[in-house]
Parts: structure tokens; sequence; C-alpha cells
């Protein structure tokens, strides 16, 4: 006999498990599906654990590149970089059990394997043993995210060509490294690496790294990262990716010219596609775009009606955090409870590389392309005393405001802990607030977040500091 649901999540990522707490507090008798791992991608492989290695990386380039700034030399400075890879295996260790222990908590069935709807109401689970066990459902939420996506000629080994997932995991680092792409997971791991002495060079298509970002970010980035030592090759197409005997061979090309690269290991972080193939969706009738990606309306639903979809294999916004609010939305809308709609283009949106970078809303380019007046408040890291006590200091704040009104159109930043700065703006912008009010609201000295008030400052015609 099949096991009776209100709602069974497909995948338990930070979509899907927050989707499914989220129902079971609205009263809903709950299961969750995974073919892998509760926490998915982010906890187990992704977010958390890079998290760790960064913080690592930030020691060892502080005692291999900045020991006489404040006061440190050593005769034999030895580096262990298989130590970071075990601290970021207990972190996420320690936040995967978090999620048993709350779906427990939440009373939520959890089944392991790989889950195939057989009817709009029905979902198929095989465990590792071939094991099938059926669930019906009210409503079904989908949430099983994306992988890498990796073009079929280049060949993924998992040693000398790799993705994300074989990079965070391995415990030893080559001499030299290509990374194919500047988003998050190029910069960051670049970040990591060459902290640690690898010979890092980025390869990106696009004219800038971390190209979705202010032109002016991606140009402060490079610079940094010039100072760094990372090379970056801008406006360069991979031509092919092959490994050698001793590496890895990257032809790129740029103005007609070829150039071949050469290292110990490339890294291969184009983007995600999502992973929406195998689960049945569309033979029940689910429409899924071109890309692969599950269509949805702003509640979080598929054209079926009693079929939702959110996070990653939405294509909405492919970051952990908007994952997690839609799955909130989906369960709030399932049970008919009060909820909200969920603006993609505000969302915020975090890179930690070195310096980090923050940003959410629009530019200052795309607001004037809108033909939108807008003021723009800056200020420097430079004259914070706090970054200056950190002895961080390089990059800046920006905030886009609409000329007419003083409405928050959108920020970036790129500096010390910056995506711990972002949250003040946007409350400010959910709550229409105006620059008046940031400028007006007291902040404590010193610290980074008077960056904040004194960009505000700047937006309103009368900077104090600068």
């Amino acid at each position: 006999m099949p096991e009776n649901f209100d709602v069974v999540v497909i995948g338990a990522g930070p979509a899907g498990y927050v989707a499914a707490i989220r129902a079971a507090q609205l009263k809903q008798k709950v299961a969750i599906i995974d073919k892998q791992w509760l926490g998915g991608v982010c906890l187990n492989v992704g977010c958390i654990p890079s998290k760790s290695l960064l913080k690592n990386a930030e020691v060892a380039h502080t005692l291999r590149e900045r020991g006489k700034d404040f006061g440190f030399s050593f005769d034999n400075l030895k580096l262990d970089y298989s130590v970071a890879v075990k601290r970021s295996r207990q972190n996420s260790d320690r936040l995967t059990k978090g999620v048993g222990f709350l779906m427990k908590k939440n009373n939520i069935a959890v089944f392991m394997g790989e889950a195939h709807l057989t009817a709009p109401t029905t979902v198929s689970v095989k465990d590792k043993d071939g094991k099938l066990t059926e669930l019906t459902a009210k409503n079904i939420i989908v949430a099983t995210g994306a992988s890498a996506a990796v073009p079929a000629a280049w060949k993924v080994d998992g040693e000398k060509v790799v993705t994300y997932l074989e990079a965070i995991l391995q415990d030893k680092l080559p001499k030299s490294a290509i990374v194919i792409g500047s988003g998050a997971i190029g910069v960051e791991f670049s970040t990591v690496w060459n902290s640690y002495g690898v010979e890092v060079t980025i390869v990106e298509m696009l004219p800038h790294l971390v190209p979705l970002e202010d032109e002016e970010v991606s140009k402060e980035l490079e610079k940094e990262f010039k100072k760094r030592g990372i090379k970056s090759m801008v406006g360069h197409k991979v031509e092919s990716v092959e490994a050698t005997a001793t590496g890895v061979k990257v032809v790129v090309s740029a103005d007609g010219k070829q150039t071949t690269l050469e290292a110990d290991q490339a890294l291969v972080a184009i983007g995600f596609r999502p992973n929406s193939k195998g689960l049945g969706l569309e033979e029940v009738g689910v429409k899924i775009s071109d890309q692969g990606f599950v269509e949805i309306n702003e509640k979080m639903q598929t054209n079926i009606p009693n079929i939702w979809a959110i996070g990653d294999v939405t294509g909405k916004l492919m970051l952990a955090h908007v994952g997690s609010a839609m799955g909130i939305v989906c369960a709030e809308n399932i049970a008919g409870a009060e909820t909200i709609t969920l603006d993609y283009e505000m969302m915020p949106r975090a890179t930690y590389c070195q310096p980090q970078i923050a940003s959410f809303g629009i530019t200052e380019a795309q607001a004037k392309e809108r033909g939108i007046n807008v003021k723009v408040g800056r200020f420097p890291f430079q004259a914070n005393g706090k970054a200056l006590g950190m002895g961080d200091y390089a990059g800046w704040v920006k905030i886009v405001v609409d000329d007419k009104y003083g409405e928050l159109l959108g920020a970036s930043m790129i500096g010390p802990e910056v995506t711990e700065l972002l949250p003040e703006l946007t409350l400010a912008r959910m709550m229409e607030l105006t620059p008046h009010e940031i400028a007006r609201n007291v902040h404590a000295h010193p610290t980074l977040s008077e960056v904040l008030m004194e960009a505000a400052h700047g937006a309103e015609g009368h900077a104090i500091h600068i």
C-alpha cells in the first residue's frame, strides 16, 4: 500500500528542506526525498565547506604575503591544505546532521533514493538496493537543484579536469591551475588556491570578471586579483580542454588568435544546468523550458496545479537563500497561509572571493538603460577606520537611488565583509526606506557598516568624511 502525504518534497537542499519544514509547521503531513544527502549541494559540497576553505585561505594569505604588515615572520612556514579540507568537512557534517535533526523534530518522513513521478499525485522512490516505495501526495514540490554544466567535448576525469565537486573534496592542491569561468565558483576557488601558492589563471569569455556585477566592481576585482598574482584572461573563448600526461592543455582564442595554456589542473566553472530530467515531469504534463528549467508562476506552481517547483531547477536565481525563500512561499501557498510575492531582481547576491562582492537590485548602468534618472552615493573602505584597523581596505560601497522619489534601486559593494553589510540595504529597500533614513540611522563607530551611512549621506548630497 502506498504511503499518503499532504506534501512530498523531491530534493533536500536549501530549497527543499526549508519548504518541508514550513509545510510541517503549517500542519501538513510531509515527506522529503533525496537520492544522495540531506542539505543538498550547498551544505555538503558547496556554500558551507567552501566558506571554511576561504577562511583558511584568508589566514594563509596573511601569513604568506602580509606577515610583515602585522609583525609576523617565519623561518619555515608550512601550510597543510588537507587540514583545511578536514575542517570544511567537519563543518559540513555538523550542519547536515542538523538538517536530519530538524526533519525528526518536525515529523517529516525522510526517504533516501531516486524519485520518479508516475502520476500527478504519485511518486515512486527507488533506494540504493533497488527497493521501490510508492508515495501519494496532494501536492508535490520539485526541488532537485542543478548540476555543473560541462560541454560534452570536455572530459571531466576528476583529477586533471574537475568541477566544483571534485575541487572542494580534493585534499591536495595542484601547483598550477586554469579556472574556466569567473562567476562565484571560479573566483572563490581562485582566491583559495592562490592563497596557498597555486599559480592561477582565470579564463573568462566575457569582457570582465564576475560579468553579472557592476562593471566598476569587475574592474576593482581584476585590479586586486592582479596584486595577488592571479592572472585574468578576459574576452577569451575556450576552444578545447584536454588532459595530458602531465596535466591539462587548454586552447583559448581572442581576436582570431589562439593561445595554448598548460597547467596541472583545470576547473570548469561556466555555469549550471537544471536537474529536471528523469523525474517524469514531462510525462505527467509539467511544462519545461528549452533550457530544462521547470516553469512556475509567482506562487511557485507549475501548470499542473498540485505540482510545484522551487530553487535552482526553476532557474529564477541560482542561489541557496533564494531557494529557501521560494520554499517558504511555496509551502505557504500550498497551505493557504498568508505569504508574499518574491522580487528576484531585488534579491541579495554574494560572492566570497577576496575582496568580497555583494549586490542587489540594478546597477547604475541598468538604471540609465531603463531611462531612470539616478543619484549615486559611494564611499571607499580606505576612509573607514575599522577597515584600516583590519588591514583590509580595498574596495568601496556604491548605492543607486531614484533621483525623483529617493527609492533605493540597488547597490554594488566590493571590500571587507560586504556580504555581511548587504542586509541593511535590502531591508531598507523592502521597508521602502530612503538614503535619508539610512544616513540618519546612527551607526556605531568604528564599524564597517559606517560605509553604508556615509554612502547614504553622499547620495543625499552631503558626504561627511570624503
